[in-house]
Order: C-alpha cells, then sequence, then structure tokens
C-alpha cells in the first residue's frame, strides 16, 4: 500500500461517518467539552462545504452517559442499568443542545438520531432508519446519531458507539468511518506499558494480527478501547468502507485526512461492496440461535458458495422463528456463517440429518429446499 493509496481512500470519500469517544466529548469525565465540539463542528462544516466534493457527513457521538454523570455528581460510571438509563437521559439533553448550538454557528442544520440494535436488527426498521437518515443528507442536515441509552438492555443494545459507528457505515453504504480516539492510532502494544510499541500506520481492515496486538478498554469513561475499534474496522469493511483511527485533538484532524495527510492508522477495506440485504444479515449483533454443520456442509458453504441444505445440519440450537438470523457454526463452535432461516427451530430439529425430499413428509409441506438459501447467507470467516 503506498502514500497515494491513503489519498485516494480519504480525498474520494463522499460520504463519511465520524466517532468521537466519550473521554474526548467530556474531556476526560469533567464535562461536554465546548471548546472541542465547536472545532469538530467547524471541520465538519468545512468538509461538507468543499466546493465541488458533495460530501455528507454523519457524526456518531458518544458521552451521554458520561454527561449525565457529570451532571448528576456521580464520580463513577453506575453498573445499575436503571442509573445507566437514568444517566443517559439527564446527558442526552446537554450532548443534543450542545451539537445543535455549536453546528448552527458554522451555519448548519442538525438533527439528533437515537438507535438501539433492534432498530437495524428488525429489516422493515432498519430500512425506516436508513431512508431517514439518507432523507436528513440530501437536505442538507448533518445527524448527530447516538445509542438510545435511555430505554436500552442488554438484549437490544449495541454496546459501544466504535461498532454504532461501523453499523452506522454499513446502514449508508458510507466510504469512509473516522473514529476519533485519545490515541494516535494504533500501535502494535499498548503504548503508555510499552515503550517499544510501534505505530501501525497502514493495515487490511479484518486482519486477525491486528485483534491479537489490541488491547482492553482504555478508560474509566469509555466503554470501548482499540480492540473495538479494530472490530468495528473489520464489521465496516462488509460494506467497503475504510476505516481511520486518529487523535481527536490533532489539530485540523478532519480536514487534514480529507486532504489524504498520513495520520492516523488506516485500515483498509476490500473494494467489493457487500449487498445490502446481505449486510443488515451481517451486522445482527445478538442471534437468536444456531445451526450446527459438519464439515462437508462448511467445505462447500466456504468453496462453492452453496445454500445450507438440511442434510448437512447436525444441531439445533437456541429459539427462533422462520426468518430470524440464526448463526451457521462448525463442529468445534466456530461461526462460518450467517442467514435467514427458512423454517423455525422445532421444524430444523427435525430436518437435521435428512434430505430436502423428506421435508413435506417431517413436516406436512415444503417452505423451501434449503434452510438457508445462499442469496440470504453471508459468510463471516
Amino acid at each position: 500500500m503506498t502514500d497515494q493509496s491513503i489519498s485516494d481512500v480519504l480525498r474520494e470519500a463522499r460520504r463519511i461517518v465520524i466517532k468521537v469517544g466519550s473521554s474526548l466529548v467530556t474531556n476526560e469525565g469533567r464535562g461536554l467539552d465546548e471548546a472541542a465540539i465547536g472545532e469538530w463542528c467547524r471541520q465538519m462544516a468545512l468538509l461538507a462545504r468543499e466546493p465541488g466534493m458533495h460530501r455528507e457527513v454523519v457524526m456518531v457521538s458518544s458521552g451521554a452517559i458520561a454527561e449525565g454523570m457529570k451532571r448528576l455528581g456521580w464520580a463513577k460510571r453506575p453498573k445499575e442499568v436503571n442509573e445507566l438509563q437514568a444517566a443517559a437521559a439527564v446527558g442526552q439533553m446537554g450532548l443534543a443542545q450542545m451539537y445543535e448550538t455549536k453546528l448552527r454557528e458554522q451555519g448548519l442544520r442538525s438533527a439528533q438520531v437515537l438507535l438501539t440494535h433492534a432498530d437495524l436488527a428488525d429489516r422493515e426498521r432498519y430500512l425506516n432508519a436508513r431512508t431517514t437518515l439518507l432523507t436528513l443528507l440530501e437536505y442538507q442536515v448533518l445527524p448527530v446519531i447516538n445509542e438510545n441509552d435511555t430505554v436500552v438492555t442488554d438484549e437490544i443494545k449495541v454496546g459501544d458507539n466504535d461498532t454504532l459507528g461501523a453499523l452506522v457505515a454499513n446502514l449508508i453504504e458510507a466510504d469512509v468511518l473516522i473514529i476519533l480516539t485519545d490515541q494516535k492510532g494504533l500501535y502494535t502494544a499498548d503504548p503508555r506499558a510499552n515503550p517499544a510499541a510501534e505505530f501501525v500506520h497502514e493495515a487490511r481492515a479484518g486482519d486477525m494480527a491486528l485483534e491479537r496486538m489490541a488491547g482492553g478498554a482504555g478508560s474509566s469513561i469509555g466503554k470501548g478501547g482499540m480492540l473495538t475499534k479494530i472490530l468495528a474496522a473489520k464489521r465496516a469493511a462488509g460494506s467497503g468502507a475504510s476505516t481511520v483511527i486518529a487523535w481527536g485533538r490533532e489539530p485540523d484532524v478532519l480536514l487534514r485526512l480529507a486532504r489524504g495527510e498520513r495520520i492516523g492508522s488506516l485500515l483498509v477495506a476490500p473494494t467489493q461492496k457487500m449487498q445490502a440485504r446481505k449486510q443488515w444479515i451481517a451486522d445482527h449483533l445478538q442471534l437468536r440461535g444456531a445451526l450446527v454443520v459438519d464439515d462437508g456442509a462448511v467445505s462447500k458453504l466456504r468453496g462453492a458458495g452453496t445454500s445450507l441444505l438440511p442434510i448437512g445440519m447436525t444441531q439445533v440450537e437456541g429459539v427462533f422463528a422462520r426468518g430470524d438470523v440464526v448463526a451457521v457454526r462448525d463442529a468445534a463452535g466456530t461461526e462460518v456463517a450467517r442467514g435467514l432461516a427458512n423454517y423455525s427451530s422445532a421444524e430444523a430439529r427435525l430436518l437435521c440429518r435428512r434430505p430436502s425430499s423428506d421435508i413435506t413428509a417431517l413436516l406436512g409441506y415444503m417452505a423451501e429446499p434449503e434452510m438457508v438459501h445462499r442469496d440470504n447467507l453471508v459468510l463471516t470467516r
């Protein structure tokens, strides 16, 4: 990879998702950093208005819970869900007001969009969210997105805003995801603990070596560490979006990246973009069940791109309905694919190890000869 490729990826990006973390937004939990937020808004306005570029910019911002903690006088992040929800409700008011004020100062209109995983897991709500965001961009409104922590539970949460940034990038088919963090970028080890750590200027999104070198969460305020950013880059790459991880307080960081300047770590995505339907399937974070398959089925799924037939299934896990997204796992428990189930979990258990010709006799009807059709199946490993 060359410097020219970095320039191409960033300079040619027309639709950009920018994610900024809690520690930056709230100045390590001391309250919303008005100057920093104002500076990012200034840069986003310049990006959106650069002559001849026709850029569309979306912001994914953490900080609601951290701001709520500050307003409520809490020194430590609470563990109880009801307290987290209360902090989010209090902090979201200030967060939205700050972005609205700073973007308005730059002559930009803004909108607040709160999402949960349930909004992205349901096909109809997924399409509604996509349509809303694209309409806002069409009308030159800059969406500021956060997870809806006021109502979120373990069952419907995305979990961290690095992942949310990647999901949004996939949702709107962005060209680039920029993750602003409190580190200069990605290192081969934690530079705070290992002075010999080397900076990673560029790599391929999804490279397993990146996951092995990543550490845990970096602060008591935010939830994400470098690993969540690497996994977010891997997820964003599924729809063709490359990811940049850069220091949020770098002067003119967004403008310099847009010029193709070599700052931060660039994780380049494969060039081919995934179909929107398959991306929706791949983006499910919580699955209702799994189909365990034999080695022959794994080989056919990976090598020949075939559908999953009942005869290749050895076990069914969980409870799911027809049309739910389920994992496909090998005998060792490793997920190799996921897709839309053509039969419920109860029906699937009856079909294990049986040829498709037996489906009608076993169930009294045949919806499809496949358990998961190849058009509704995404390889994950």
